[in-house]
């Protein structure tokens, strides 16, 4: 079979009115003034990003208009990887970017199952984050303070990231899901100066009060000198955060007196916020993003590659683009959310249960404020294809042009689901307009704030399919020797620098530790820990972390494929696959087991569980030696309440096999780094029988 015949359906071409009416299609016609030579399309922008990244970026920053205060010297001064000098020379704020446009528009449209809605125009936020800005300045707060968030989803911290930014001040956020240890595992890395405080949240229907715990937290953080509190599930109630320990004032109080906006220009490289790794295998790795590195790369994903507008330059051709993307506090996507404000779009923001009161709630609020742009993660696509969902019937979708995807790899038939029953209407591959829906499914990471792969509005949308590395990426495949594969599985790699790429980690004095992280399996090259094949066209598929690939017999099998293939069977609610390599026999075919969380839970009765696991288990294995091949069919299948997942839905692949290889519990998993912990509890109760 030919690599054509084998790829995934076409479900939308390019429209040739895209190169005129899209900013990405612009911007490549604008840059081929600045490259020397004339650029046509997606492709020839990469190739020329990634030889001339100087150019590239400096055009960017013209073309998109970054706010210096100080123009750069060079973009890039030194393409060392690591240790790359990004704009010497250069200041600027990224607050003072994010609250460029004026106006009455709206900025912040927030949704919550805790309060009503609340909306901010432009001129309403920047009033905000003026008195936010001046109420941290009375406690003291300035450039090199750090500035933490115990926050939902809420415009409170939306407001506290940019306040702390526009005076210098290093942010970090938890959502207040997280339990009192992974918290304190992470901000007592930042040793915050001030605290923002909830008191708790409601998820769907289920009133969670936060209080205890908040207390709790404070009472960890020794380095705190302020705490505001932030009453939100109890506004009219006592404040839980009495007693002995650092001041306390309420938000109302922070942000009582009117002031102007200022905000401090600072280098490139100064640290704008800190976000944290998933915590499952141990403390979490304080990553460090800049001001000027945020600014840029979300300034190009979000205005080339999602072409999210502002409305001012011509409401007439595209209005203001509303812009959603489900995310926790916690979590990148959700600084990558407060990042439309950098192109002028409303962000949306919701807090709660997307579920609640069933799967159709995100669409139907999307629906009802007009969302243009809608991300979320690949598994939730999949349950609403699962369960028989047609959102636009359930919601005026009428607005939709993006879908976003993440957090894993989308299968091909969530893929052709949602242009079956989201698009607003049907779309024709062979004459799409350019305002059809596009279902760009993006990887990329905390590590780097952004996506290094996605959709783009001058690239095809094939199902299964990511369309191609995005301008200022320079994605690689390579084998094991470090030699480039060209439609082949290999680690995927970025061969030069990004603005994006961390400052470094918190702590790490010398370096070390970013370097092993990134640099050390392929000496100055970005190795990120992901399986991606690249195709000769420029299209790739992502095959899940490679730290998790099982090796059967010398032959790699991706978990993602088998996921695919298993969670589409009925009776399946989620599965994760482990294998376990045989010590006798290294390099063979070990051990493959498979846990099934049922979509009617475990059965108590022994008797019908045990018939649901022959059942389940006769149904995933011929339908994985159909679609696959006898090596991905499961020595064992078990049957398990729920998996394991990270709070953003990622599957704790390699902390199970640590523990079903004989790694104590507490050292394979952060319990509190996990969306439910007792989910961990079958694992570690079948490695205490395998001993």
């Amino acid at each position: 079979m030919t690599e054509d015949a084998a790829r995934g359906a076409l479900l939308r071409g390019v429209a040739e009115e895209a190169r005129h009416r899209t900013r990405l299609g612009r911007f490549v016609a604008s840059a081929s003034a600045a490259a020397g030579r004339p650029l046509d399309g997606h492709g020839d922008l990469v190739a020329w990003s990634v030889e001339d990244p100087d150019g590239f970026w400096r055009h960017v920053s013209d073309a998109l208009g970054v706010p210096w205060h100080a123009r750069p010297e060079a973009f890039l001064a030194d393409a060392a990887m690591p240790g790359a000098r990004w704009c010497p020379g250069g200041t600027l704020n990224y607050a003072e970017a994010a609250l460029a446009h004026r106006g009455d528009a709206p900025a912040i449209i927030a949704r919550s199952q805790t309060r009503e809605r609340i909306a901010l125009s432009r001129d309403e936020l920047r009033d905000a984050v003026a008195r936010c800005a001046a109420g941290l300045a009375r406690l003291g707060v300035g450039r090199g303070s750090r500035v933490a968030a115990y926050l939902p989803n809420v415009p409170e911290a939306v407001i506290g990231l940019l306040a702390s930014a526009a005076l210098g001040a290093t942010w970090a956020s938890c959502p207040p899901e997280f339990g009192v240890r992974s918290v304190v595992d992470r901000l007592g890395q930042l040793e915050p100066d001030v605290l923002l405080c909830g008191d708790g949240y409601r998820y769907g229907a289920k009133a969670i009060d936060r209080r205890a715990q908040a207390a709790e937290i404070v009472g960890s953080l020794p380095s705190l000198r302020h705490v505001v509190a932030v009453p939100y599930l109890h506004p009219d109630g006592e404040d839980a955060l009495h007693g002995a320990g650092p001041a306390r004032l309420t938000w109302d109080a922070l942000l009582a007196e009117p002031a102007a906006l200022r905000c401090e220009p600072v280098p490139f490289d100064h640290p704008l916020y800190v976000l944290f790794s998933s915590g499952t295998t141990g403390l979490p790795k304080p990553i460090v993003h800049g001001h000027g590195g945020m600014t840029l790369e979300h300034l190009k994903a979000l205005a080339l590659m999602q072409d999210l507008r502002s409305g001012d330059e011509d409401p007439d051709e595209r209005p203001q683009d509303r812009f959603f993307w489900f995310s926790t506090t916690g979590w990148m996507m959700w600084n990558y959310l407060v990042s439309g404000l950098l192109v002028g779009a409303a962000i949306v923001l919701f807090d709660g249960d997307p579920g609640a009161p069933d799967l159709g709630e995100t669409w139907r609020m999307a629906g009802e404020e007009g969302v243009t742009q809608l991300g979320t993660s690949a598994p939730f696509l999949m349950a609403c294809r699962k369960a028989g969902l047609v959102p636009r019937e359930l919601a005026d979708l009428s607005a939709l042009r993006l879908v976003g995807s993440t957090g894993a790899p989308l299968p091909p038939e969530g893929w052709s689901w949602v242009y079956e029953a989201v698009a607003p209407r049907p779309v024709d591959p062979a004459a799409p307009d350019v305002d059809d829906l596009l279902l760009s499914s993006i990887s990329g990471g905390t590590d780097v704030c952004t996506a290094f792969v996605g959709g783009s509005p001058l690239l095809p949308v094939r199902a299964g399919e990511i369309s191609g590395a995005w301008p200022g990426c320079d994605v690689r495949a390579l084998g094991e020797d470090g030699t480039a594969l060209h439609g082949e599985t290999g680690e995927l790699v970025i061969g030069s620098p990004m603005p994006s790429m961390p400052i470094g980690l918190l702590g790490d004095e010398d370096g070390s530790r970013y370097r092993a992280s990134y640099f050390e399996r392929f000496p100055g090259r970005w190795c990120h820990g992901d399986w991606v094949t690249v195709r000769d066209d420029g299209s790739l598929v992502i095959g899940g972390r490679s730290d998790a690939t099982l090796n059967r017999g010398g032959v790699r099998l991706g978990t993602a494929e088998i996921y695919r293939v298993v969670e589409e069977q009925e009776g399946v609610a989620d599965s994760l696959v482990v294998h376990l390599e045989d010590e006798q026999d290294p390099g063979g075919a070990g051990r493959l087991l498979l846990f099934v969380a049922p979509a009617g839970g475990v059965p108590e009765d022994e008797d019908r569980r045990a018939a649901l696991r022959d059942e389940l288990a006769a149904t995933c294995a011929r339908a994985l030696r159909r679609s696959l091949s006898p090596r991905h069919v499961p020595d064992e299948l078990r049957l398990v309440p729920a998996i394991p997942t990270t709070l953003s839905g990622k599957k704790l692949e390699v902390p199970v096999k640590r523990i079903l290889t004989g790694t104590p519990p507490e050292q394979a998993a952060s319990r509190e780094s996990l969306r439910d912990p007792a989910a961990l509890e079958p694992f570690v109760a079948l490695a205490a029988a395998r001993t």
